[in-house]
């Protein structure tokens, strides 16, 4: 059933706070299923509570649960079905098309870069006692990709893909540390559960996201943009992740200019560290 039929089915039987957001949801184009709740809250003028509401109201379970049978309906199967091309149909030349599109989340990203969040950033993160970064799925794995690259510059970093690890260590922390959460929606239910507990700790929250608006922005003191939009159906998209990764190398090299002598001293012993276990 096409979605938008779907909320004018139910719109008769909506409070009239729910049909604010079925108005916007009606009027709005696909871009929509980029939005995160808090975007979608405001652009309705509603709270939070009110969308997960509407989102139950007409049969679904929560507002991402509503977002993947969005991304579905605009999905190019569904769109080829009505009489459309397929998506890519025009252009056969995938790898320059692909990276067009890398090139292109790249150049968003450092367009939405605020030098001096990042500059307070790069001086928490040196001033810290200890760090941890915090992320699941594909965020998590680049959190292990960051913490990586902090050991390597002689920061004493950690992150965990295990829930109850991570649980453990966001109750550890404490005033001087610094948590990063990393979500591309902003509204993964773990990660800002996580920063949460390492806030009432009194460690300083950094969320790495794409939505300047969302769950985990409300948990930050300071906030740094991505732009690796994908849809639920994209879950993963490299695209993403490289935007993730381009806001912590410029963490990372931030970090390394503030002590070039012991980064260059902390590289050699990590190399030396590791350069027997290569042949």
């Amino acid at each position: 059933m096409d979605l938008k039929l779907k909320v004018s089915s139910y719109y008769p039987s909506l409070t009239k706070s729910e049909q604010k957001v079925a108005d916007y949801v009606l009027g709005a184009s696909e871009s929509i299923m980029y939005r995160s709740v808090t975007e979608l809250a405001d652009l309705s003028g509603v709270g939070e509570t009110t969308v997960m509401r509407f989102c139950r109201a007409i049969g679904f379970k929560g507002y991402q649960d509503f977002k993947l049978a969005l991304a579905q309906d605009y999905s190019p199967h569904r769109q080829a079905r009505d009489g459309s091309p397929e998506a890519g149909e025009d252009d056969g030349d995938f790898p320059a098309l692909v990276h067009r599109e890398l090139a292109s989340i790249l150049a968003d990203t450092m367009d939405l870069l605020d030098r001096t969040k990042l500059d307070e950033a790069v001086r928490r993160i040196h001033e810290a006692g200890y760090v941890q970064l915090f992320g699941v799925g594909t965020s998590g794995l680049t959190a292990l990709d960051a913490k990586n690259r902090l050991l390597r510059i002689g920061l004493r970093a950690e992150a965990a893909t295990d829930a109850h690890i991570q649980a453990m260590m966001a109750v550890t922390m404490g005033r001087g540390d610094v948590a990063i959460g990393i979500s591309l929606s902003g509204s993964t239910l773990d990660t800002v559960d996580l920063l949460s507990k390492a806030r009432q700790q009194g460690a300083y929250i950094i969320a790495i996201t794409n939505y300047a608006k969302s769950p985990i922005t409300a948990e930050a003191d300071l906030v740094l943009l991505t732009a690796g939009k994908e849809s639920p159906l994209e879950g993963g998209s490299i695209g993403a992740k490289m935007s993730q990764l381009l806001v912590i190398d410029l963490i990372c090299e931030g970090l390394a200019r503030h002590d070039l002598p012991r980064t260059r001293e902390m590289r050699e012993r990590m190399a030396k560290a590791v350069i027997e276990r290569i042949y």
